[in-house]
């Protein structure tokens, strides 16, 4: 079995990195809203040109799933990350639409060692997520708990 690629000591505090691509994918948007979101400017064209917008836009929590997805394929599956022990906020910033092409900037804002357990590791970050115009339109600030190496524990 081969090693995680990222433990708990490959993150330290100002470390950026930059990852992503995906394009938001107007069915799969409205699908999501009509299952977990289903306000109407989530859900109907129609509906939604009466909205505040104007237009169809994703779910906050859409966004929020797009983002550990991002996540995933970037670092999480990959690591030895042991989930997280809460988000400290979620902000949406800017409505997400069909179509836009969305990245994340992540910020390592802290790293420390667990009081209760030396192998585990707790890294707080600060995920931004970008639309194809640089305007973030979300952002999250939580932490996450990650296995040291061996040597390190």
């Amino acid at each position: 079995m081969t090693q995680p690629l990222y433990t708990f000591e490959d993150f330290r505090p100002g470390d950026v990195a930059e990852y992503g691509g995906l394009v938001v994918d107007r069915d799969e948007m409205v699908e999501f809203a009509k299952e977990y979101d289903p306000q109407p400017m989530h859900v109907s064209e129609k509906a939604a040109h009466g909205s505040m917008l104007g237009e169809l836009i994703g779910s906050g929590w859409y966004t929020t799933g797009l983002l550990m997805r991002m996540n995933c394929d970037a670092f999480l599956i990959d690591s030895t990350s042991m989930g997280a022990p809460g988000v400290d906020s979620v902000e949406w910033r800017q409505p997400v639409r069909a179509g836009d092409r969305l990245r994340v900037r992540r910020e390592v804002i802290s790293a420390r060692r667990s009081l209760s357990r030396s192998d585990v590791g707790i890294v707080k970050f600060v995920f931004d997520v970008l639309n194809q115009h640089d305007a973030v339109v979300m952002r999250q600030v939580g932490s996450i708990m990650f296995g040291r190496r061996r040597e390190a524990a």
